[in-house]
């Protein structure tokens, strides 16, 4: 029986996708964001151990909600793509109850491994949606935000493009470090390269973490830094999906 290393639920989410979501946050990541709200995902091998048979029979209470609302299961994390044979028979299980699949990830565990692709590549066979979450188009500035390339995730973003997944790209507009006209037009300009992106988010900035980071024993890196203003996020929106960068060629 396939069980997966489970962070926590949420059974009526509405950001992680269309409709009301059933959100599985699943335990492990590689990325170090400073600005991380679950940073206690983290740890990988840790978690609730929960198997696909247990989460699906209380999936299943919720399907009148997601049909009424268009909505689903989305697998978040931490880092989903960590767990792809947990992952697989999810989707598996969903698809055969006819309810509709997302994946909520950061791609940066993402190489070209013949075995890891070959995974992948049958758990997007079941997936209706990706939610890709790009944090910033500049390599040595993705490394300081995140402790990890970028490369790899923009990799991730073309192969999605190539197998034609849908997408909705993701971005955290943080004061300061994410929300520059340079990063914010260059990720536009990568956006426009892909022929799956279905739509962008702004996702402001917030501090709704840090009381993790702290029960942790951590330092949380950007507590000087305040939430984005409507402004900022309106225009940072127009500059990542203005038209002469999403004009098709």
């Amino acid at each position: 029986m396939i069980s997966g290393n489970i962070h926590s639920i949420e059974t009526c989410g509405t950001v992680d996708g269309p409709g009301l979501r059933y959100v599985i946050f699943t335990q492990g990541c590689l990325l170090r964001c400073q600005y991380c709200h679950n940073a206690d995902t983290w740890k990988i091998g840790a978690g609730k151990e929960m198997s696909v048979d247990q989460l699906m029979k209380d999936i299943k209470t919720y399907i009148p909600f997601m049909r009424a609302s268009g909505g689903g299961v989305t697998i978040s994390g931490g880092e989903p793509l960590l767990q792809l044979d947990f992952l697989l028979e999810m989707f598996k299980a969903c698809k055969m109850a006819g309810i509709h699949t997302t994946i909520d990830t950061s791609g940066g565990c993402f190489n070209t491994d013949s075995q890891f692709l070959a995974k992948l590549d049958e758990v997007l066979e079941y997936t209706d949606l990706v939610l890709l979450d790009l944090k910033h188009f500049d390599k040595k500035r993705h490394i300081k935000l995140t402790g990890k390339s970028n490369e790899q995730i923009k990799e991730f973003a073309r192969y999605l493009g190539d197998k034609n997944v849908p997408v909705w790209i993701r971005h955290v507009l943080v004061p300061g470090i994410t929300d520059t006209d340079e990063n914010l037009i260059c990720l536009g300009e990568f956006i426009n390269t892909l022929n799956n992106v279905e739509k962008v988010e702004i996702l402001p900035y917030h501090q709704l973490g840090v009381y993790k980071w702290q029960a942790l024993g951590l330092k949380y890196p950007l507590e000087d830094i305040q939430p984005p203003t409507e402004e900022s996020v309106n225009h940072a929106y127009q500059l990542l999906t203005q038209k002469k960068f999403l004009q098709t060629s």
